[in-house]
């Protein structure tokens, strides 16, 4: 007997949101499969948080559509039933303590595991009984994660959800997004951090200037991961010119600056030829990435 087409966690067609002066989101044609970690990435205004609010209903499109597990986005009860949504900024109930807050999205929630939200609690450190408006940026944060994972939605909206976390929590972060995924439940994850991002991620979509410019594998990303070198030597400069994994070379006098992609290896030992009497890497930030990467309206 054949097997029944799974419904995509979410898909778009042709989603278009336009302001009086800005194209928020141009044409996204976007398809999440179920049970999968799907990261959502790219630049500061390029079209993230509009794509997020347009699944949720929380904003209506110019143009196209959205579904929320075959569910209209637009029926916003219906879709809501399918998600639990954790956004960039949370701010709770000031008078409500958290374990007050957390019993209001239980009941008006798709349902809540209260056992393992029991043990969140307890991994995440959050003490519940403070009220909402003791709570520090990260503790708010703790509350709307604890109270997703928890839910019972099989898809979990995250909107840079570590951003007020500690390096600890952000470890406890990603074992909850590995729990969800064995549990079958989808992640939809808008992030800034590539690291994070490669950690617990099985797809990434790449969204610049409010078009998507690329869907990959993890393993894809590897492009992504590079390296700024410079290094200054004294006497002849070694010709890095083809050397795997550099590009955007540039050499000014003794100064050698490059673009390092992959195993050092190969650069290493071609330098190693030369007297380097300063070396000094850094690691871009994401931002940098793309503006290097996608420049312009593709790569």
């Amino acid at each position: 007997m054949p097997t029944a087409p799974t419904v995509p966690a979410l898909r778009t067609e042709r989603l278009t949101k336009r302001y009086p002066r800005v194209l928020a989101l141009d044409s996204l044609d976007l398809e999440v499969p179920a049970g999968q970690v799907f990261g959502f990435l790219g630049p500061n205004g390029a079209g993230k948080s509009t794509t997020i609010r347009l699944l949720l209903g929380m904003a209506r499109p110019t143009s196209g559509r959205a579904w929320v597990l075959g569910t209209p986005a637009g029926d916003v009860a219906a879709a809501h039933a399918h998600l639990a949504h954790v956004p960039a900024d949370v701010a709770l109930w000031p008078g409500l303590t958290g374990a007050e807050t957390l019993d209001l999205l239980a009941r008006i929630g798709p349902g809540t595991d209260l056992a393992h939200r029991a043990e969140l609690v307890e991994r995440f450190e959050l003490d519940p009984t403070k009220p909402g408006r003791a709570y520090s940026t990260g503790n708010r944060q703790k509350v709307a994660l604890v109270a997703a994972f928890a839910s019972r939605a099989p898809v979990l909206v995250l909107d840079e959800p570590t951003s007020g976390l500690d390096p600890l929590m952000e470890r406890e972060f990603r074992r909850a997004v590995a729990e969800a995924r064995d549990r079958g439940r989808t992640v939809f994850l808008s992030s800034h951090q590539l690291a994070e991002v490669e950690a617990v991620c099985d797809r990434v979509a790449i969204l610049r200037a409010g078009r998507l410019v690329e869907v990959a594998d993890v393993p894809d990303l590897r492009e992504l991961h590079r390296t700024e070198v410079v290094a200054v030597v004294r006497g002849p400069v070694p010709d890095l010119s083809g050397v795997a994994g550099v590009s955007a070379l540039e050499v000014d006098g003794g100064r050698v600056r490059f673009a390092l992609v992959g195993p050092p290896a190969p650069a290493l030992r071609a330098l190693a030829a030369a007297e380097v009497t300063s070396l000094r890497l850094r690691e871009p930030t994401l931002e940098e990435i793309f503006l290097g990467l996608y420049d312009g309206a593709g790569r």
